[in-house]
């Protein structure tokens, strides 16, 4: 794999080896609310319903969600394996689609009691989950708010560039296996964006070191060699699509394909290096959100 492309030194770091898990452990019957350390702010207005990205945990939107204190019941959550989830839950036969989490998703939604008007916000990966989730229950959601979203990261030409050949992933998951450190280390400048400085991707890196790697050993797997194109003609909800107009991990010309696939969507640019504007460029993200959310 090409590692300049990050400028990342793959021998700065210490070898740590992660296996996978045997996959015949089966997920628990449990309280939902526990299990995906669902957290809710506020107990009225219409429902924004979080969903962090891969490596991730809710708190990554605490610089979005004070916007709309008092306007909005905001409900927050982190998927099995992620953040403070109950990783006893962890299935890694569940996990090993997004369809898995499309069904933490709906769970969550059914936990809390909600059955329709839903406006969902999505990062990265979970905007693909998101979609699937509104794919199976359409009723469910008003509208999805898509930040830095894929359907996937395969480069398939001539009609598709994803942005990374077979080749790139397979070595991301090869560095992840072999240096778990070295690997969050590698990932976070990019999707913090070089001009953010040491600090957020301090944080990315941070959020990523925490992770059960067993569990982000699969969520990797899955998120890296998805292939959602296929379902984009499914989706019936409207979707705001924002696209990060520099971003190492999500070239434009996915942002203009999903525009194209997705009926009744709107793509705005946003001017951020990066891939991760809900925390880079909060400011932004939130008065899309908000021009939106008002239509």
């Amino acid at each position: 794999m090409d590692f300049t492309r990050f400028n990342f030194d793959p021998n700065r770091f210490l070898l740590k080896r992660v296996q996978l898990i045997q996959p015949e452990f089966h997920l628990k019957t449990m309280d939902i609310n526990k299990r995906n350390n669902v957290n809710t702010l506020g107990n009225s207005g219409p429902v924004i319903l979080f969903a962090h990205g891969f490596g991730c945990s809710q708190s990554m939107w605490s610089r979005i969600t004070p916007a709309f204190a008092g306007t909005h019941r905001q409900v927050l959550f982190d998927y099995v394996g992620s953040g403070k989830s109950q990783l006893s839950a962890f299935s890694a036969i569940r996990y090993s689609g997004l369809d898995g989490y499309a069904q933490d998703v709906l769970d969550v939604c059914d936990a809390q009691g909600l059955q329709s008007g839903v406006t969902f916000v999505g990062h990265s990966v979970s905007c693909s989950i998101g979609l699937l989730a509104s794919i199976a229950r359409p009723n469910l959601f008003d509208r999805l708010i898509l930040v830095g979203p894929t359907p996937c990261f395969l480069n398939d030409p001539p009609e598709y560039a994803g942005g990374f050949e077979r080749a790139d992933l397979e070595g991301l998951l090869s560095l992840m296996d072999q240096n778990y450190i070295g690997w969050a280390n590698y990932l976070a400048p990019s999707v913090a964006g070089a001009a953010q400085g040491e600090a957020l991707a301090g944080e990315l890196s941070d959020s990523f070191c925490s992770t059960d790697p067993v569990a982000m050993r699969v969520f990797a797997q899955t998120t890296f060699f998805a292939d959602n194109r296929a379902d984009l003609p499914q989706v019936s909800r409207p979707c705001l699509i924002l696209q990060h107009k520099e971003d190492s991990l999500v070239p434009l010309a996915v942002g203009e394909y999903l525009n194209q696939q997705l009926k009744g969507s709107t793509l705005e640019v946003m001017d951020v290096a990066g891939h991760a504007a809900h925390m880079s460029h909060p400011a932004l993200v939130i008065d899309a959100m908000q021009r939106y959310m008002a239509k």
